[in-house]
């Protein structure tokens, strides 16, 4: 199911999101940029790290062990809501159902067998249907 998919993000939940910054932009290189939360979300800006193709993505929030970080799976033009059934048809734990990701995409999250969790997410671009 995923063979052709790509990790797209790796998600941390931390406390300090400025301190989070200047380490990663200051300290590591990488170029860093704000995001507004979504409409609803209670936790103002989030801030991204760009790697390559890939993005860490960093949210205020308490770490907790299998919360963080989550693996992001971009799915790239496969229908998420078909990858999410098939998750569901193997018995695997859902642990949220495909909804609205703060920049206009899909996403879902599901957890392994030792309960770390896994994300889905399908591109603003790519989204053809409505929840």
């Amino acid at each position: 199911m995923l063979q052709n998919s790509h990790i797209g993000a790796v998600v941390f939940f931390v406390s300090d999101l400025d301190s989070t910054r200047q380490f990663y932009e200051g300290t590591l290189g990488l170029e860093t940029s704000w995001i507004a939360a979504a409409e609803g979300e209670e936790d103002g800006s989030h801030l991204l790290a760009h790697i390559g193709d890939a993005v860490l993505v960093f949210f205020k929030g308490e770490e907790k062990p299998a919360r963080t970080p989550i693996i992001v799976f971009s799915t790239g033009d496969n229908d998420i809501h078909r990858m999410v059934e098939q998750l569901v048809a193997c018995n695997v734990e859902i642990i949220a159902p495909v909804q609205h990701a703060p920049d206009g995409g899909l996403t879902a999250d599901f957890a392994d067998p030792d309960g770390h969790i896994l994300s889905l997410y399908q591109p603003p671009t790519e989204v053809s249907q409505k929840l």
